[in-house]
């Protein structure tokens, strides 16, 4: 019987905790209100990750949503709890590189396929996003994995694809003027002359011919 060696736990520099916000912050750009990880519990770099988000009713997409509305109205919005697996995905992606590297990289998300609800999420309950590798490639990842809340599974996702480039790459183009050149510029000078002085309205006084 071969035995088989746990996941380690993803912890701080302390080694005391779950890895929080500090080093989230220093894989990904996202920020309040957008940053939907709390935490990393578990990650295989280049395997697995396993997060969590917690669901409050103080956020800000609940915000106009009137007193008398009843609790199913709040429900975690879907594209938001889809965007919060993503994020993990993001962070497994750049997991393995320093807070430098990753500062001058940008996650792209290529397409999703198979997405599946399965329930929803409401304030007071804690998302655990499981993310998987399911294939990889030169910068460019395939994600799956699910979302649970209190062990059930409220979202199954087959396929996204990922892909991280050098911020640089994706600048605009700098618009600039084309020069003109000094030899161009003379002989339009010279032509302009040559009209005024041979044109056919010129008399040899200088004067317009009637």
């Amino acid at each position: 019987m071969t035995a088989t060696t746990p996941a380690p736990a993803a912890t701080d520099q302390a080694g005391a905790r779950p890895v929080g916000p500090r080093h989230l912050k220093s894989l990904i750009p996202h920020r309040f209100p957008i940053l939907l990880v709390d935490r990393v519990d578990e990650v295989v770099p280049g395997e697995r990750i396993s997060t969590v988000k917690a669901v409050t009713v103080n956020e800000p997409w609940y915000r106009e949503l009137p007193d008398d509305t009843d609790d199913a109205g709040y429900a975690y919005p879907l594209a938001l709890l889809i965007e919060s697996w993503c994020q993990s995905a993001a962070l497994l992606s750049a997991w393995d590189q320093s807070p430098e590297e990753a500062a001058g990289q940008v996650a792209l998300f290529g397409g999703m396929s198979g997405i599946e609800v399965l329930g929803q999420a409401l304030p007071g309950d804690v998302l655990r996003h499981e993310v998987r590798i399911s294939r990889a490639f030169e910068g460019t990842w395939i994600f799956e994995g699910a979302t649970t809340v209190d062990g059930v599974e409220i979202l199954r996702i087959d396929s996204v694809m990922t892909a991280l480039r050098p911020s640089s790459a994706l600048a605009p183009p700098a618009e600039s003027t084309p020069a003109v050149s000094a030899p161009a510029e003379s002989a339009r000078a010279g032509s302009a002359s040559a009209g005024a002085a041979t044109g056919p309205a010129a008399t040899a006084g200088g004067e317009a011919a009637v």
